[in-house]
């Protein structure tokens, strides 16, 4: 039977009340976390580092009056435990397809923010049959730099030093200058969550994201729609960097005005973005 969920309207958004409640599955003798929300055509949204599945709550109520949505806790973070020492896109992937295996979900649009957009462009490679859309918010089909590669064992050796000054710094710095005090209480919920991903996914997450494969090639030769949102003024992915990924090719790109945290500094536009999207697929 599927979890019933219960939601409540809090100002200008929804938020899920505490009787949230997840399913779970095993992989790999790991347990796994994930919801399962409506009916239709499906969405599988993916969350980024230091993030859950919890960061789409303002979205899902929305998305799942259509369709059925999808939200899952990547190894290491939220509800889902660690797999081991480094949680590959691929190994992350592989997680995304045995819980839709478990659902029997055949095919469904992927949108994943940040690292979820790395395991999205996993999925898409390992699985293509199952990919009907695919969405890179904050996100970006290259492999690490060498300069970023070693900006991750810089903070590899942080975050075991000092976890709690690490995490309450890098979710800070995520956000474009401008929204830093504009969006106190936003950011500190976000810290709060990010707080509760143990120490070892937060290092296996970073020696998967600096291990990825350049998976550029999708966004010239997927065959399905493509969106790629972006943050002007993003402080992780240089925005001019980003639009050289897709110059000859069919992707769409939507441009935010603010930082790495769009579904946050710009939560309704990208609402209306990804809703668009979804109904053009």
């Amino acid at each position: 039977m599927r979890a019933v969920f219960v939601w409540v309207w809090v100002g200008n958004d929804y938020f899920c009340s505490k009787s949230f409640a997840l399913k779970t599955t095993i992989y790999k003798n790991t347990t796994v976390a994930y919801s399962d929300y409506g009916k239709g055509g499906c969405i599988v949204l993916l969350h980024g580092y230091l993030e859950n599945q919890h960061m789409w709550d303002a979205f899902v109520p929305e998305f799942s009056k259509n369709h059925r949505v999808i939200t899952i806790d990547l190894l290491g973070h939220g509800k889902t435990e660690c797999l081991g020492y480094i949680h590959t896109m691929e190994d992350q992937a592989d997680v995304v397809h045995e819980v839709l295996q478990e659902l029997r979900i055949r095919k469904a649009i992927f949108i994943g923010h940040s690292m979820g957009g790395y395991v999205a462009l996993a999925f898409a490679e390992l699985y293509p049959e199952n990919v009907k859309g695919l969405v890179l918010l904050n996100s970006t089909s290259r492999a690490d730099s060498d300069e970023r590669k070693t900006n991750r064992d810089r903070a590899i050796k942080a975050v075991k030093k000092d976890y709690t000054a690490f995490i309450r710094l890098s979710i800070g710095n995520l956000f474009s200058e401008d929204n830093r005090e504009k969006l106190t209480a936003e950011i500190e919920q976000v810290k709060a969550e990010a707080l509760q991903t143990p120490l070892q996914g937060v290092v296996a997450a970073l020696e998967g994201m600096k291990v990825r494969k350049d998976r550029e090639v999708l966004l010239h030769f997927g065959p399905y729609p493509i969106l790629l949102a972006l943050g002007k003024k993003d402080p992780v992915l240089n925005y001019e960097e980003s639009l050289e990924q897709i110059e000859n090719t069919k992707v769409k790109l939507v441009t935010f005005p603010d930082g790495h945290m769009s579904y946050i500094e710009n939560r309704d536009a990208v609402r209306k973005t990804l809703l668009d999207f979804i109904k053009s697929v």
